[in-house]
């Protein structure tokens, strides 16, 4: 579930690449760590025969659900997620069976900003909110790791692009001159 790398310019570069923060994966370990728990109490403390086989064959069913459901999916969903940031674009993928992609072009950009509450500031992570010129205006990211160096990043990448993308007064004199001397043709 690598983020294919194909769908990046020729000229673009890969700045970051995050997935949601570690602390989406705290409830899929402790399910299953209770799982595995409930397994080997019921082997141990089932009387033996057929009946305790039976009880011990439900536990493991149960518990074989549970990590299913409560461990392995989330944590094939946190696998999937990718947040992407490029020299060109923000690109935010999401979906394990179908894929649901956005990019948000640097260029369009407006605003970016940070949030943490305390738990998020002792575990390093938070909310990253982007404004960008367009029909869908702000996309939050949650739980996202280091959150204030990527809002370094995010706000680096975005004056590089800007810088790229503006023309220097040289540029701009030969416009006019080239759009003046048009002109005098006609």
């Amino acid at each position: 579930m690598a983020f294919p790398e194909d769908v990046l310019t020729k000229d673009e570069r890969v700045a970051l690449h995050l997935h949601p923060h570690w602390k989406a994966l705290i409830l899929p370990v402790l399910v299953l760590a209770l799982a595995v728990a409930a397994v080997v109490a019921g082997w141990v403390l089932l009387p033996g025969g057929t009946g305790g086989m039976v009880g011990l064959y439900a536990i493991a069913a149960i518990a074989l659900v549970l990590v299913v459901w409560r461990s392995l999916w989330p944590y094939i969903v946190w696998r999937s997620t990718h947040y992407v940031f490029t020299t060109e674009r923000v690109l935010l993928q999401t979906g394990v069976f179908s894929r649901h992609r956005r990019d948000i072009p640097l260029n369009r950009v407006n605003d970016h900003s940070m949030n943490q509450t305390l738990v998020e500031r002792l575990l390093g992570c938070g909310t990253l909110t982007i404004e960008s010129a367009g029909e869908r205006g702000q996309t939050v990211l949650t739980d996202i790791p280091h959150v204030e160096r990527v809002q370094t990043t995010l706000y680096e990448l975005t004056e590089q692009d800007h810088d790229r993308n503006t023309l220097g007064e040289d540029e701009m004199r030969e416009i006019m001159q080239s759009t003046r001397d048009g002109r005098a043709d006609r």
